[in-house]
């Protein structure tokens, strides 16, 4: 599948000048001056194709920050996406990724799902001095650093929403506390997405 260039972004990217991106961002995207990447041709989507099609294209370290909203859950070959994101992020680039907590329940309505996230889901890619327990690797070496965790508490029905936000702040308040609520408390209390940061890790 060819990639479709709709802003001449590959004829302009190099290490010199890095960019901003949003992998499938669909219809609209978070960030107005970041260049979106999906496979639907969308009107703001500068790059329209495969995902790991449009990253291959891109140089080494020629991205400062990598943002998504709700599409990692679509990815069926994660520990691939992250191994492109980590030759593309500039050392000291960022990663955003928003995705549906483990105990939404509206997570299981969408069959184009394949996976679920949890506060540890991003610790088997990266190096995590921020969460207690410690997970494996399974013989990968991390170039990426997690250093936020931040659940997001929400309904799509507004007096609901508003009660879980609340309750939110003080899910948030730690990391303690938030993995008290993950072990014990989230089917109680469900969560309705996550949101991780990263960094890449310099080289050398």
């Amino acid at each position: 599948m060819a990639i479709l260039d709709k802003s001449g972004v590959l004829n302009r990217v190099c290490p010199e000048n890095p960019i901003v991106i949003e992998l499938g961002c669909g219809p609209s995207k978070l960030d107005p001056g970041a260049i979106g990447v999906d496979v639907l041709d969308f009107p703001c989507v500068d790059l329209v194709g495969d995902i790991f099609e449009a990253l291959a294209a891109l140089p080494d370290a020629s991205v400062r920050s990598c943002r998504s909203s709700h599409f990692l859950e679509h990815v069926a070959d994660l520990g691939r996406l992250i191994d492109e994101i980590e030759r593309v992020l500039v050392p000291g680039g960022e990663m955003i990724a928003t995705v549906p907590h483990f105990s939404n329940p509206y997570f299981y309505s969408d069959p184009t799902h394949s996976r679920f996230f949890g506060l540890y889901s991003m610790s088997y890619f990266a190096t995590d001095d921020l969460l207690r327990r410690k997970v494996p690797l399974y013989g990968r070496e991390p170039a990426l650093a997690l250093e936020a965790v931040h659940l997001g508490f929400n309904s799509p029905f507004p007096v609901r929403g508003l009660i879980k936000r609340a309750i939110g702040r003080a899910l948030n308040l730690c990391t303690f506390v938030q993995e008290f609520w993950e072990e014990n408390l989230c089917y109680l209390i469900p969560c309705y997405e996550l949101t991780y940061r990263l960094r890449r890790i310099p080289r050398g």
